[in-house]
């Protein structure tokens, strides 16, 4: 462990003493490469024989977002204004101990909420039992990035970056498929940011020297890399400034780079929180039909973007997979009204009515 230490470091003075320009940018995807490997390395002996670390979390209602800040920022008082839970409330730093879940009903949904413990610089390599409470955000289909003080949003920022956790970006578009000998074949898209030999040079170095390889947009060295280990959480986040109430106007308009600013004390801007919560989920609501019935356009089943009549069967019960024979489907996701649907890999839209007929 010692000497993975070590050779962290020195890679990382390397990176940062190093001048990257064009001469120098394959160094620096071999060592971002090298330095990727061996953080993971050091991860899994680290957690070697110890088991899986984290707090049991149920995930329940129509989707699941987590408060992440550090100590003391408000994410109780806040947890408490938008769901029914009873999260303890104080003053002082470390107030929650263990995972509050509580549900925040709107607009038809039922979002569960969570209030973890706030984490402390340090938390992705295990201070202040961070592990375990960034352990919580894997499950989330949200994050709430909660600061009191704008210069707090870098460092929660690093903490889950280290922590394999990458926010409002997706995973690249690679298509990658081995084979046993005829080197690398690689297509890139016109304009492509990295060269041939960087491509090449990081695939080497993850002992991948026969392969097919189809890159369908641009990204970093990192997000290749990040491609390439394979191990990464990729969630959406809502960055909130909290306490707004405490500080003076011309200070807040200052202030960049948060989606907004709200008082959770004061239930200010409260109702725009939930409504960003609510559209940042990507829901659609999707309304169930009886045969010879009118749909009850009341009460709407809540799913994902992209969601499929696969997804809506899972949803509604186990069996109805197995069951399912067809669908009628009313609404833009079909051509005509009423459209008699055979596949389960059907695309739903926001506000389809479906009618389930099961053999």
């Amino acid at each position: 462990m010692v000497k993975i230490d070590e050779r962290i470091k020195d890679l990382e003075k390397d990176l940062s003493s190093g001048k990257y320009d064009k001469s120098t940018a394959h160094h620096f995807a071999l060592v971002k490469a090298q330095l990727s490997k061996l953080k993971e390395r050091k991860e899994k002996q680290a957690s070697s024989g110890k088991g899986v670390y984290g707090y049991s979390v149920r995930k329940s209602g129509d989707a699941s977002v987590i408060l992440v800040g550090f100590p003391s920022v408000g994410k109780s008082t806040l947890m408490n204004k938008l769901t029914d839970a009873k999260s303890d409330v104080a003053a002082y730093a470390f107030t929650t101990l263990t995972v509050i879940p509580g549900v925040m009903k709107y607009k038809s949904a039922k979002i569960q909420i969570l209030d973890v413990p706030g984490i402390v610089e340090g938390a992705a390599s295990g201070k202040g039992k961070g592990k375990e409470v960034l352990s919580c955000v894997y499950s989330a289909d949200l994050i709430i990035l909660l600061a009191d003080e704008p210069s707090q949003i870098k460092k929660l920022e690093r903490e889950l970056y280290e922590f394999n956790i990458r926010i409002n970006t997706e995973r690249a578009r690679i298509n990658l498929v081995r084979k046993e000998k005829g080197g690398l074949n690689i297509n890139l898209p016109k304009n492509f940011n990295l060269d041939m030999e960087t491509i090449k040079l990081i695939l080497r170095e993850f002992k991948i020297h026969n392969a097919n390889v189809d890159i369908y947009r641009n990204l970093s060295v990192e997000e290749f890399i990040d491609f390439l280990e394979g191990n990464k959480k990729y969630i959406p986040a809502i960055y909130v400034l909290n306490k707004v109430d405490k500080m003076k106007k011309e200070e807040l308009e200052k202030i960049k780079g948060f989606d907004l600013f709200i008082s959770a004390e004061t239930d200010f801007n409260l109702d725009k929180l939930r409504d960003l919560i609510f559209n940042k989920l990507n829901f659609i609501r999707v309304y169930c039909k009886e045969m010879r019935k009118e749909a009850d356009l009341n009460e709407p089943m809540i799913m994902f973007k992209d969601a499929t009549l696969r997804d809506m069967c899972s949803k509604l019960h186990k069996d109805f997979i197995e069951k399912f024979k067809f669908s009628r489907v009313w609404g833009v996701s079909v051509k005509h009204q009423g459209q008699k649907i055979m596949k389960l890999e059907h695309k739903l839209k926001d506000k389809d009515i479906v009618e389930l007929h099961m053999g």
